[in-house]
């Protein structure tokens, strides 16, 4: 099935628990992945939301799929900063295989940050927060990822 953004934005919270649960890890991605964050999903202001977070905070990532790293898109210019390993490691959302993004060695701002992704269609994966107790997800989708 395709997901693309607007389907995600109105997706439940549960909905986007499953639809992560039941996705494979996927490679590590490579190349520029313009991102979307998805709060408050399944809600009239999530797009709002989305579009201000996307103008003034975070735009995506960048994956190294050679080296194993990533760096962030981050505030209104598209600073690239906030360095992540990434690798294939046991979820702590179900305990599945996924796609690490691991800040606690490289980022002192994001040092308790440890986010996991899987793939939920071609190019397009489905982020989850976990160093925070709130539930946060992102999109991926559009871009050049290999």
């Amino acid at each position: 099935m395709a997901y693309d953004l607007s389907k995600l934005l109105k997706m439940s919270p549960a909905e986007i628990d499953k639809l992560f649960a039941d996705s494979p890890p996927g490679p590590i991605p490579n190349g520029e992945a313009e991102g979307t964050a998805i709060v408050d999903p399944g809600t009239a202001r999530s797009p709002d939301i989305a579009k201000m977070i996307n103008h003034f905070a975070w735009q995506g990532k960048i994956f190294d799929a050679k080296n194993k790293t990533l760096v962030n898109h981050i505030g209104p210019f598209g600073m690239k900063a906030i360095l992540a390993e990434v690798y294939i490691g046991k979820s702590l959302i179900g305990k599945k295989d996924c796609v690490v993004l691991d800040y606690s060695k490289t980022s002192l701002v994001a040092k308790h940050s440890r986010d996991e992704i899987r793939r939920i269609a071609p190019k397009t994966y489905l982020v989850r927060s976990t160093g925070t107790r709130r539930s946060c997800s992102t999109s991926l989708p559009n871009s050049r990822v290999e």
